[in-house]
């Protein structure tokens, strides 16, 4: 499996070789020559426990690393951090199947693939022979840098740099991500946005005379975003895990097909959900839940994708973008895996802030439904939820809960749905009070913590437990203009 640009310049390259770069030498991002199938019935998938099926998707891609190699991938990443033991269990509440991605470390679905890409990346460091030391270069809307950090904390030859944007993400994401230990994280709160955050590295991957610059002092970018090919395959494990589950659980038949809603802002899990489609999963329709922020909703309605309006920082703070990086890939699939189009598209987001897809793409688009909650409605799905099960959800899952539940009134679609529900409702306490009123308003977001855990009977993940009592480590914030000094400084050049 060899995988190219898709915007069609630069040398096909390995798995091993995409993951180590993350991003392509022409800007654009990998993807396979072509989407695997599933050659194994998906009654047979259901009797494979997680880390089982998760070899077996991954190995579809990442073919040139040895079995042994990648089993110690798999085995190291999803052990006894993961506080459930089906790592991405299913709760069937309020109408629709929760799938929960959030048991991990960080307690957010970004642990389900930044806990194994570290192993995946140094294996293939070593496999090119690679002796440069890899900087991992990351932005974040408050999830994927925990987890990032985490995964690569202390991890031997890399580094890593979180630019997360210090005003737009809740208190306990930034705590996170400011206590971590190991001395070769760095974390820098940037004055901007998330779409800050990402574009000005993305223009560090792209700056040539910079990257000349590190390589001569021994050292090589890559990135822990979804981005990088090595987040995206593990993601689309638990969405063939998801079905084999609910078939081998008697919740469908076979080949009956299911939605699959995900909330979502860089695009990136909703686009494993359409990969495990192509590969061979009955999917009846995806759902592509946004936030205030309704780029992608408004896009898929209409096919003309348009940054250029006010950015709204919302009580689901890690679907705060408009900038989606991983819709590129989609288009390049829609679009019949034709990279002039994709080069086009996206110079035309980079100069004029817009783009219209074509009529043939706009047919294509139509295998996603795209909607948008705002805070209200959000706040008001909580509560929901809640009142109908018992059952606490974050925000975010929220904001896909939402959506669903319009789509149906528009459709009268009854099919069995699966909701991504990708984070706990402990990241963002104060968010669920609001909906559900169990503290004072006053209160910290700790003390919510404590509050939510006693009055809803829920323990408190151990992500978590002392988070406001650890030494804040990194206190560093810049401009955007100002990211490449703070690398340097950082890597003591």
């Amino acid at each position: 499996m060899l995988y190219k640009s898709t915007r069609g310049k630069g040398e096909l390259v390995t798995a091993s070789q995409a993951i180590v770069r993350g991003i392509a030498q022409d800007g654009g991002l990998y993807v396979p020559q072509e989407i695997p199938t599933l050659d194994r019935t998906l009654e047979s998938l259901g009797g494979m426990n997680y880390r089982e099926l998760a070899f077996y998707i991954m190995k579809k891609f990442f073919d040139d690393f040895s079995d042994e190699e990648l089993r110690l991938c798999v085995d190291s990443a999803y052990d006894e951090k993961f506080e459930d033991p089906q790592i991405a269990p299913l709760n069937y509440k309020a109408g629709v199947h929760f799938l929960e991605l959030y048991h991990g470390k960080t307690l957010a679905f970004k642990d389900m693939a930044l806990s194994i890409l570290p192993y995946l990346m140094k294996t293939a460091a070593r496999k090119l022979g690679i002796s440069k030391e890899i900087v991992i270069l990351t932005a974040t809307s408050g999830d994927t840098g925990k987890a990032a950090l985490e995964g690569f904390d202390s991890v031997e030859g890399t580094r890593i740099i979180v630019f997360y944007p210090k005003d737009g993400v809740s208190e306990i994401q930034r705590r996170q991500m400011t206590v971590q230990e190991g001395e070769n994280t760095f974390v820098v709160g940037i004055d901007g946005n998330f779409d800050d955050a990402q574009s000005g590295v993305k223009e560090i991957f792209a700056d040539e005379e910079f990257n000349r610059l590190l390589g001569e002092k021994g050292f090589m970018f890559s990135s822990a975003n979804s981005i990088n090919i090595g987040r995206l395959v593990p993601q689309i494990v638990y969405y063939v895990y998801t079905y084999a589950q609910l078939l081998k659980e008697g919740r469908i038949s076979a080949g009956e097909s299911i939605n699959i809603v995900v909330p979502t802002g860089n695009f990136g899990n909703i686009l494993a959900a359409y990969y495990a489609k192509c590969m061979g999963i009955p999917v009846g329709q995806l759902i592509c839940a946004s936030n205030k922020n309704n780029v992608l909703a408004d896009f898929m309605k209409t096919g003309v994708y348009d940054r250029r309006r006010e950015f709204f920082v919302t009580n689901s703070p890690s679907m705060d973008i408009l900038i989606s990086s991983n819709l590129e890939r989609f288009l390049f699939e829609i679009s019949g895996r034709d990279a002039s189009i994709v080069s086009g598209l996206m110079d035309r987001l980079r100069r004029e802030g817009v783009y219209e897809i074509n009529a043939d793409m706009k047919e294509n688009l139509k295998v996603i439904y795209g909607g948008f909650a705002d805070e209200a409605e959000t706040l008001e799905a909580i509560k929901k939820v809640f009142e109908i099960s018992g059952y606490v959800i974050d925000t975010h899952t929220a904001v896909a809960y939402a959506v669903y539940e319009r789509y149906k009134e528009e459709t009268g679609d009854i099919r069995a749905a699966v909701i991504a529900s990708t984070a706990s409702p402990f990241k963002f306490p104060k968010s669920i009070n609001e909906a559900l009123h169990f503290s004072d308003s006053g209160a910290t977001e700790f003390e919510m913590v404590k509050q939510l855990s006693e009055k809803m009977d829920l323990r408190i993940p151990k992500g978590i437990q002392g988070l406001d009592e650890k030494e804040v480590r990194h206190k560093t914030t810049c401009a955007k203009e100002e990211m490449r000094d703070v690398i340097m400084g950082f890597l003591g050049i």
